[in-house]
């Protein structure tokens, strides 16, 4: 039958770049355009990403195969739809942005929108030009006047939604929750923005968010804005949930509880099985409380370019093809793969004059050497395959705006508000680098004995009280305490050095003529494991071990760390800058449990004990939760 062919073009206010991430949300624009909501045939993906889906459309079932999207961002993107079931046998769609516009608006964009279908029978010779040429036309014109709106003014669908629907009673809920929390300390100005967030915005952006991605948004900083929302899921006004993040394609289910997370994920769309670690496989995300808003949890497209913001091109080359592609790339290293093939090619952005442009898949896999490419390169993939084979050109660097679970509970309020969320028993989980602190006070059997059990007692709880405030204003999180001791965990060591120097002065000069105390404390930095022990958030490995060991041969006026602490750079600065008069002796021995090998150690201490000014910054402090 004869195929029908639409071409609409639309002079814009805004930009490619700022328009592209509201028009490349397919799901969203689908839904906005009112297309029906799809399910997938199969979880499965097929060969290339392939996807087999449905929908319903005036009670005339619609199934079809859908190749993979393909895009070059941000310029163009399109996908291509065979229909197994309905009045269609083939769709495709490509929409182009080109920089300038008719109108002479040299900041503008020019978008294309085209559209190819061909009728399977009768009711679809009639039904593509009612629905497409006429219906179709129409949303489309709206929907891509009210994105260029927001484009141009640097909002999102996240923001301006004066259609937000509450839940009955909903928003007067919202309102006297966030006020009890402004009450209960929360920050004030944040609780505002979220109120007004989730008074506004769109309900597909309110089913993931993204506090970091927020902060950046609102100009606040990270921490202030993580916590705040911590604190807002313990009064009820949101949920939180844990997505998880597949290494290729980054996407994943979501889960309630670290409960049912599990150290093995398959993820089906790239068909690949991954071990899940919590530095980069596990995101803590918010939703709302059901008993404010219900959050969008229809799905109107699979797999559009938004889908995937780390990848820059997606291309679908047919055995021994090649195809030109021009890419602007942010400087930094990138890489090349194929869905089928295993390995990819390392590429580095930058100022080069190399012109090796040509990236050759081959049977046998990709080159090892890293190619260099300028940053507006014309690339030329090449299918050297007899195979079909998915391009995908992406950023290696993960996403700075995801709060990542090895962040998150190393963090005191988490662990304060949300001290049941734990690994399944018998669970293992990697969380990356940590640098893992034990202490333990000196003579504490002496003090019972000097000043009665009942006074010592309250001596030794206060003493943890001063712990955990010192751990918590370093960013850090106490896992448990131990008799005398405590472990805790810091993201970053220089943070952990402080908190301990921090410590050892309060305790040793406490008020009310209290009896001083002396503190030993160990610092060591490494790979660590999460576990559940006592249905407490624990961690255990060689890194712990060699930690606990260390605050042995500390003297109560020092702290000792390892070559890793030492040899950290804000560590060095810290220790070297002559303001904060410190001296780091270096010695060697061998350790328990470390039998035939002797450490490098270091004894920090002050030469004039407790007189250090102790809001001098430590270098890289708030690094973990700056913008950027």
């Amino acid at each position: 039958m004869h195929e029908f062919h639409y071409r609409w073009e639309f002079d814009l206010k805004s930009s490619p770049e700022q328009l592209w991430p509201l028009v490349a949300d397919t799901n969203r624009f689908n839904r906005d355009t009112g297309v029906p909501s799809v399910e997938m045939v199969n979880l499965q993906a097929g060969r290339n990403a392939r996807r087999l889906l449905r929908l319903s459309a005036f009670g005339i079932p619609v199934e079809w195969e859908e190749q993979p999207f393909e895009w070059v961002r941000p310029h163009r993107f399109g996908v291509v739809r065979r229909y197994s079931k309905g009045p269609i046998s083939e769709l495709r769609v490509r929409v182009e942005l080109t920089p300038g516009s008719a109108g002479g608006n040299s900041s503008g964009c020019k978008l294309v929108y085209e559209v190819w279908a061909k009728p399977k029978n009768l009711i679809g010779l009639i039904a593509i030009p009612i629905q497409i040429g006429l219906i179709s036309a129409r949303s489309f014109s709206h929907t891509l006047s009210q994105y260029d709106e927001l484009a141009k003014q640097g909002h999102t669908m996240s923001s301006g939604n004066k259609n937000a629907q509450f839940v009955h009673g909903g928003r007067e809920r919202l309102l006297n929750l966030s006020q009890r929390a402004v009450a209960q300390g929360s920050n004030d100005e944040i609780v505002a923005l979220l109120v007004d967030y989730l008074e506004n915005a769109d309900e597909l952006a309110l089913a993931r968010i993204r506090p970091y991605e927020l902060a950046r948004k609102w100009d606040q900083p990270r921490r202030a804005v993580l916590e705040t929302f911590l604190c807002a899921t313990r009064a009820g006004i949101l949920d939180l949930q844990w997505s998880l993040m597949c290494p290729l394609c980054r996407g994943g289910g979501s889960t309630e509880s670290l409960k049912e997370v599990a150290s093995q994920v398959h993820c089906p769309g790239c068909n690949i099985d991954f071990k899940v670690n919590f530095e980069q496989s596990v995101e803590l995300t918010f939703r709302p409380n059901p008993s404010i808003r219900e959050a969008e949890r229809e799905i109107f497209c699979i797999g559009g370019p938004q889908v995937m913001p780390h990848v820059m091109a997606q291309q679908l080359l047919p055995a021994g093809q090649s195809r030109s592609v021009n890419v602007t790339l942010e400087p930094g290293r990138y890489r090349l793969r194929t869905v089928s093939l295993p390995g990819w090619q390392h590429l580095i952005a930058g100022e080069t004059d190399e012109a090796n442009n040509r990236l050759r898949a081959m049977p046998d896999g990709w080159s090892s050497a890293e190619i260099a490419i300028t940053r507006d390169a014309e690339l030329i993939f090449d299918n050297a395959t007899d195979d079909e084979q998915l391009f995908i050109l992406e950023r290696t660097a993960w996403n700075d705006d995801a709060a990542t679970a090895a962040e998150v509970t190393a963090l005191q309020m988490f662990r304060d508000l949300f001290a049941t969320e734990a690994l399944r028993p018998g669970e293992q989980i990697s969380v990356g680098t940590l640098t893992v602190l034990f202490t333990d006070l000196k003579n504490s059997t002496r003090l019972y004995r000097e000043i009665g059990d009942a006074t010592a007692f309250g001596r030794v709880m206060n003493h943890f009280d001063v712990l955990k405030q010192v751990i918590a204003e370093h960013n850090g999180a106490m896992v448990k305490t131990i008799g005398d001791a405590v472990m805790a965990v810091f993201r970053q060591p220089a943070w952990a050095l402080k908190a301990m120097l921090d410590a050892q002065r309060d305790l040793a000069r406490p008020p009310d003529s209290m009896q001083p105390l002396h503190l030993k404390a160990g610092l060591h930095m490494g790979p660590c494991i999460a576990v559940t022990l006592n249905d407490r958030l624990d961690y255990f490995g060689s890194t712990v071990n060699m930690a606990a060991r260390l605050e042995g041969q500390s003297t109560g006026d020092d702290v000792i760390i390892s070559s890793a602490i030492y040899n950290d750079p804000a560590v060095r600065d810290f220790l070297n800058d002559p303001a904060n008069g410190l001296s780091a002796s270096r010695f060697e021995m061998p350790l328990k449990g470390f039998d035939e090998e002797r450490f490098s150690l270091w004894r920090v201490t002050e030469p004039h004990p407790f007189e250090r000014n102790r809001n001098v910054e430590m270098p890289g402090e708030t690094d973990l939760f700056a913008d950027g």
